[in-house]
């Protein structure tokens, strides 16, 4: 039987994501109204039979490291673990992790690594569904080094990713980072073949990498021999010659939620009759467990819309939103096309609005295409809808990206405001 382990690479600092990320790392941002995108790899890990699970942290890690820690508990006679390893200055090395790659690096002498076969290697905040034993059976048949997972993309966002070019075999034989013009692409087109294990047809286009990586050990060991700080820009274009490193194509849906826009997109989806990722599925994604009430909705209107435990919704209007958890939603509010996080805790102090809890959104409120993050405090009468559609702003209690309204973690907006 093959042993496998995960590392789940959470260190980056996140600045595409900010203001998500002013308080906590990207993979411990809220998704869904009461998931964590740290939950998509490690759901996938524990479908596929990995259960020694390793997550690599750094920026803002308190947030990350109190959802795993209340989260991921196995019980005393399992040897499965969801373990945190914070980047560290020792006495040899006093900087902080430079890239993926450095990361992987100065954490292998935590790992104990005897009787490991290979090593996955993820990201913290891709949004996907993958049965890593198809990737683990494909690169034993290749017999590779390691294996690339890599997805099929349009040519108009090959210059988001870096792009590879296989052979018949599957092996990888170039690897271009976020090519720009036409003549750098032409060699790349990619027509289907025999390198995935789905039955679906795959379109022409191009292939571009996960961040899924599975390595043999030894074979990690090697490469990350050398001070090259990233997988993408560096480890997979400098082994292509020296190693056996071959390519898995996914022919499933996969998105990188790297960026504000990308973020919003998502939520929105999940709100669809026949979202492109669904939480109604067997394969289930697992988040904590809370014991929090039923939704208490009085006399509102909700569609298309995803509800998360502990909510009170009060003569509202919601369409096309993500309502997250123990969310307050006043009387006479219309939320449209936005992703409400929702809040930590119940607050029954008084804020704007008298007698009302302190945390939530108030009475006769508007908000469009917008992100509330949690514990926010919206008062009375407030318009948020981008009216003046502006593409990007940093205003005193709210940030404007993508012409996306971004109310942060904590902030109150007064009274009869207008965004």
């Amino acid at each position: 039987m093959v042993k496998v382990i995960a590392l789940i690479l959470g260190g980056g600092q996140g600045k595409r994501l900010f203001p998500l990320t002013k308080y906590r790392s990207k993979p411990a941002v809220p998704i869904g109204g009461k998931y964590r995108l740290i939950d998509i790899p490690i759901s996938n890990c524990l479908h596929s039979g990995i259960k020694d699970i390793y997550v690599l942290t750094q920026f803002n890690s308190e947030s990350l490291n109190n959802h795993i820690n209340n989260t991921y508990r196995f019980d005393y006679f399992s040897r499965a673990f969801v373990r945190i390893l914070a980047a560290e200055q020792t006495l040899e090395n006093t900087n902080w992790y430079q890239g993926t790659a450095d990361a992987v690096r100065k954490s292998l002498v935590h790992l104990n690594l005897y009787g490991i076969d290979l090593v996955l290697i993820l990201s913290g905040d891709h949004l996907y569904r993958m049965n890593y034993r198809d990737l683990v059976r494909f690169h034993r048949e290749k017999e590779a080094d390691f294996t690339v997972s890599v997805i099929p993309v349009k040519r108009s966002e090959t210059n988001e990713f870096g792009i590879l070019r296989l052979n018949r075999d599957c092996r990888i034989l170039e690897f271009k980072e976020k090519p720009k013009s036409p003549s750098e692409l032409k060699p790349f087109l990619y027509a289907g073949g025999p390198c995935s294990d789905a039955t679906a047809a795959i379109q022409p286009g191009y292939l571009a990498s996960m961040g899924v990586y599975l390595f043999r050990v030894d074979a990690l060991r090697k490469v990350l021999e050398s001070q090259d700080t990233d997988f993408g820009k560096e480890i997979i274009p400098n082994s292509i010659e020296k190693c056996k490193v071959y390519g898995y194509v996914f022919n499933d849906y996969w998105k990188d939620v790297g960026t504000i826009k990308a973020f919003y997109d998502v939520n929105i989806d999940f709100t669809a009759p026949k979202p492109h990722f669904s939480f109604f599925t067997e394969d289930r994604v697992f988040t904590r467990p809370r014991f929090l009430p039923p939704v208490q909705i009085t006399n509102s209107k909700i569609n298309h819309s995803l509800v998360s435990e502990g909510c009170v919704i009060n003569g509202a209007t919601i369409d096309r939103s993500i309502v997250g958890l123990r969310s307050i939603i006043g009387k006479g509010s219309r939320i449209t096309r936005s992703v409400i996080m929702g809040a930590d805790f119940y607050d029954d102090s008084a804020c704007a609005v008298p007698d009302e809890p302190r945390v939530g959104i108030g009475d006769g409120c508007v908000i469009e295409r917008a992100i509330v993050d949690k514990n926010a405090c919206i008062g009375r009468n407030v318009i948020i809808r981008n009216e003046k559609n502006v593409k990007d702003c940093d205003g005193q209690n709210y940030y404007i990206r993508d012409r996306i309204v971004i109310v942060p973690k904590n902030t109150t907006i007064p009274d009869n405001t207008t965004i």
